[in-house]
């Protein structure tokens, strides 16, 4: 067999074992439902859709990228650059990035604000947090929900891979138990195509999700956090990741569904608890935060982050998503290491019309809100006191440090460039130069605003 006809019989069983027509297959995995046609014709394929492909048969169960790739054989095994950057995998340049600057509050508050604006419905408040993180900006976001609204019960999905930000987001979770009693607390492992019903697509992943519900006893912080903490051998043992070999991009091995709420709080809870099968979406409000890799591809962003969760909005909910926009202080480091470095190519604008696109007619009944630049883009800053950046007086150690880790991380420069540039110590002196230029460091992100309109009375 040639390449197009290997191809062609790996989609054939896929589609066979995932009971999938064939432009089904195609418009999902590469946004193109004329792909088996076009390669029976004798139509060409590029190496990126060949790996997007393969990858999308291992996300849905099917073999591994690596075994997939291997009946190719005329298809590069190396990664290109923007494969080899996990987002939010490596711990210290993360916590570290959360530890030093301002994003995560700013964020936090701005989407309290604009929650403000929407019109929730009884019985609850429903939030969705994509890329939750460790919780930073969840537990600021519901201290601000509690204070505006004290009574309404909460029902909120904090969608996260990571084990040990789930640890971490559990830890800030008892006071927040403890003031807003009538909250229910969902964390799923689930992709953002699937955490809002939290329902795997894959008939095998939906048999073999782990539901987990717990009532939690007593009144005060410090008997949640006891039974909290417990979790933790659930945690390991199916929290649990794997790395597609075609991205780089961690995956569940298992899916998870770990339910949280105030057992004395139980019956008036009852209706907003979601049920294994039968989960509402119908959120009020989905916060996706950094939710995507700068270089993924457009369709990849929209059509399985996005596109999903605007999907999931009630009438009159809002989506509040946010991603890095450059220009500022951060990449002028970056860019005195690597001149051409423009990780950040994709604008709020375009994100919106392959939204728009995605949702075809559907899309009538959504607002793309059409923010300006002072409404659209923040600045938020890296913490130092005035004192450590001066003309006068050096700049120590660990500013720097703390300034090139978030420059460094916000551009999401991976770890093969990263070492060569730490071999010398010229991304200490563009480090050191930006800082004196500007008294500072600050980084710009950008949001992007989608609402669906509400039912006619």
């Amino acid at each position: 067999m040639n390449d197009a006809e290997v191809l062609l019989e790996q989609i054939d069983h896929a589609c066979r074992r995932m009971k999938m027509a064939q432009s089904t297959f195609g418009r999902l995995a590469v946004n193109d439902g004329k792909l088996v046609t076009r390669l029976q014709q004798g139509g060409r394929v590029t190496i990126q859709t060949v790996e997007r492909v393969h990858r999308f048969i291992e996300e849905q169960g099917g073999a591994s990228a690596d075994a997939l790739r291997s009946g190719i054989r005329g298809l590069r095994t190396e990664l290109r650059p923007e494969q080899t950057f996990r987002f939010y995998d490596n711990r210290q340049k993360y916590l570290m990035f959360v530890n030093t600057t301002t994003e995560k509050h700013i964020i936090a508050d701005r989407a309290v604000e604009e929650i403000s604006r929407t019109q929730p419905r009884p019985p609850a408040i429903r939030l969705f947090d994509g890329g939750a993180g460790d919780g930073t900006t969840l537990a600021r976001m519901l201290r601000g929900l509690h204070r505006r609204h004290p009574w309404v019960p909460f029902y909120v999905v904090a969608k996260e891979i990571s084990m040990e930000n789930i640890r971490l987001t559990l830890e800030k979770m008892p006071d927040r138990l403890r003031e807003h009693s009538a909250t229910v607390l969902v964390m799923t492992n689930l992709k953002y195509s699937e955490a809002a019903n939290l329902q795997p697509e894959n008939a095998a992943a939906a048999s073999n999700m782990v539901w987990k519900e717990v009532a939690l006893e007593g009144t005060s912080a410090g008997e949640f956090e006891e039974q909290i903490s417990q979790l933790e051998p659930f945690l390991a043992q199916h929290w649990q990741t794997r790395i597609a070999s075609s991205t780089g991009n961690p995956l569940y091995k298992t899916p998870v569904v770990l339910i949280l709420y105030r057992k004395d709080h139980g019956f008036m809870l009852n209706p907003i608890v979601p049920r294994r099968g039968y989960a509402e979406a119908n959120f009020d409000f989905v916060l996706l935060s950094q939710p995507y890799r700068a270089r993924a591809p457009l369709e990849f962003k929209t059509g399985r982050v996005v596109t999903p969760l605007v999907k999931a909005l009630r009438p009159n909910g809002t989506l509040m998503g946010i991603h890095s926009h450059g220009n500022d202080p951060g990449m002028e480091i970056i860019r005195q290491i690597w001149p051409d470095e423009n990780p950040f190519d994709t604008d709020r604008k375009t994100i919106m019309d392959a939204v728009a696109d995605d949702l075809g007619p559907a899309a009538r009944d959504y607002r793309f809100l059409d923010l300006t630049d002072e409404q659209a883009l923040f600045r938020y800053d890296i913490r130092a006191l005035p004192s450590e950046i001066s003309e006068d007086m050096p700049i120590g150690s660990s500013t720097l440090f703390g300034a090139w880790n978030a420059a460094s991380y916000v551009a999401q420069i991976e770890d093969k460039r990263m070492a060569s540039a730490l071999a010398n110590d010229k991304y200490l002196e563009a480090t050191r130069s930006v800082l004196q230029r500007h008294g500072g460091l600050w980084f710009n992100d950008e949001i992007f605003m989608i609402a669906r309109r509400g039912r006619l009375q």
